[in-house]
């Protein structure tokens, strides 16, 4: 319950449900999409393998027919390195120039958008949707993100390649950081791994609830940020705080970690290499002409 101005009681249990009602119609989409793929990856295994068929140019080099269109994708050299995504969504052709290279974190499929950084503003790199959708963190809100199995890709499996691709912008490369709400899903996941209680289960124990993360403040004044990390659905007690961390405290974590776990990554990264970035970043404009160069 909560008084209002008007001296009259407001209760917020109506949000939360509608919350957990949303959270839940997502899990069964998800369980859906899955078997869906699963179903057609079957499907896929009975029929025989195809393969590109090979003609010769006119310069009599060996070529792929448009059969397989990934053969002519051009890997990602960082040619877009240090440019600012506002500049470079605005001019003629951006479009049809990512289209031509594969994706920089998978390197399979064609990208189809520009990642870009949106604390610093700079260019990561063209990915494809699935890269693209896989490095927005789940249900991020205005101060406050869920935790959910995503994560477990970013930060264990695929760790290298997802380090690396953040780090291509020059701010957080210089900073050796993240934008705010990975290292605060970073803090949640991995930082507070043990203080999360668990309950017994018909195989050993089971980690509670799901692992939500809010802030006060912001990176910009890092010395009144604080995360706190929490629990939600817990059958103790909802919303149970886990841990209080400042930011400072967060990022420092952070650092000690990647140069553990990705050492050429915290290698490339420092405060000595400020040089390069302006005095005064442009603010990110957010491309809606419908030709995929947005992200959130």
């Amino acid at each position: 319950m909560e008084q209002t101005r008007d001296g009259t009681q407001r209760t917020w249990w109506l949000p939360r449900a509608v919350v957990r009602l949303l959270d839940a119609a997502e899990h069964t989409e998800t369980q859906w999409v899955q078997a869906a793929r699963t179903r057609q990856a079957g499907a896929a295994a009975t029929e025989p393998p195809s393969y590109p068929r090979q003609a010769r140019d006119a310069g009599g080099r060996q070529t792929t027919s448009p059969e397989d269109p990934t053969a002519s994708l051009r890997p990602y050299n960082a040619e877009l390195e240090g440019q600012l995504y506002s500049v470079l969504s605005r001019k003629p052709g951006t479009s049809r120039r990512v289209a031509g290279w594969a994706c920089a974190v998978c390197r399979t499929a064609p990208a189809t958008v520009l990642d870009h950084c949106h604390e610093h503003g700079y260019v990561r790199a063209p990915l494809c949707q699935s890269c693209n959708t896989l490095e927005r963190p789940d249900h991020l809100y205005s101060n406050d993100i869920r935790v959910a199995n995503r994560y477990t890709r970013l930060f264990h499996t695929d760790t290298g390649d997802w380090l690396r691709h953040w780090h291509r912008c020059p701010g957080c490369r210089a900073r050796t950081t993240l934008p705010l709400p990975h290292p605060a899903a970073w803090t949640a996941h991995i930082a507070c791994r043990s203080l999360r209680p668990t309950h017994r289960a018909p195989r050993g124990r089971k980690p509670c609830g799901v692992l939500r993360v809010s802030w006060t403040g912001s990176h910009q004044a890092p010395r009144s940020c604080l995360l706190t990390v929490a629990v939600d659905f817990c059958p103790s007690g909802d919303h149970r705080v886990l841990a209080r961390v400042p930011y400072r405290e967060a990022a420092e974590r952070f650092r000690i970690w990647l140069a553990e776990t990705a050492p050429a990554v915290a290698a490339a990264a420092g405060p000595d290499r400020l040089d390069g970035l302006p005095a005064q970043l442009r603010p990110v404009i957010v491309d809606t002409s419908g030709e995929g160069l947005a992200l959130f």
